[in-house]
């Protein structure tokens, strides 16, 4: 089966990666086009618009920056739905309801099946396949796409209706910037309280807020290592 992917960001790269390594055919798209050129190296095809990868692929996944690009891709020229008829998109954005509504409105009348499908996780489950994916939409479809989910992904849940997967993962993304907000303060704190905020790791790490983010977040933080997994402008988008 050939699928079609549009951005190539740190999720979108890792996301197709995984799917070419799994067996998958894979035909790609990024505005930045050179962007392509490692996931060629990984037996990609690269697609010149998306409405060439919707054209060419039964199904089409996108993982792009938010609103205003999911939109673009789809309603601009040379867009999704100029080849949607007969085909099915499932879109793995962070975007609101009302977009996720919107798109999934114009595909259906044009004759495609949708999806919305956000995930819990950033770049290293994205690399290791260890994804939460937030599915809604057609259930048709979303049994149809399971195979893909399972190598992206360690669960996926099916929301019911579209917006439901918007919702849902804009409520984890509020707890997770809640708790990473805490977190930062935690640390800064005991610094300056002349304690060790390393201890300060162990201790959490014992005790009942215990959590994997804190355990893979923390190391790096006491480092001063700030390579982005999950943009802060994305972040603050959600929130």
């Amino acid at each position: 089966m050939e699928i079609g992917f549009l951005g190539l960001g740190i999720m979108g790269k890792a996301m197709s990666i995984n799917l070419l390594r799994h067996g998958f055919k894979v035909t790609v798209w990024n505005r930045t086009l050179s962007k392509c050129d490692e996931l060629v190296e990984h037996g990609a095809s690269v697609g010149e618009t998306p409405a060439a990868v919707v054209k060419k692929c039964k199904y089409t996944i996108a993982m792009l920056s938010d609103p205003a690009a999911a939109l673009a891709v789809v309603f601009d020229k040379d867009g999704v739905l100029e080849q949607i008829n007969g085909k099915g998109y499932i879109d793995m954005s962070t975007v609101d309801a009302e977009t996720s509504i919107k798109i999934s409105e114009a595909i259906k009348a044009k004759g495609g099946d949708f999806l919305e499908a956000p995930v819990s996780g950033s770049k290293k489950p994205a690399e290791d396949g260890q994804l939460v994916i937030l599915a809604a939409g057609d259930k048709a479809f979303y049994d149809e796409a399971l195979p893909a989910f399972d190598v992206l992904g360690k669960k996926s849940f099916f929301l019911g209706e579209v917006g439901n997967g918007a919702k849902m993962k804009l409520v984890v993304n509020m707890v997770m910037g809640s708790m990473m907000n805490a977190f930062s303060e935690g640390l800064t704190l005991a610094e300056r309280s002349g304690l060790n905020p390393s201890t300060l790791l162990d201790v959490l790490d014992l005790g009942a807020i215990s959590n994997g983010m804190f355990k893979l977040k923390g190391p790096t933080m006491l480092k001063n290592s700030y390579a982005p997994a999950f943009p802060l402008k994305h972040q603050q988008k959600d929130m």
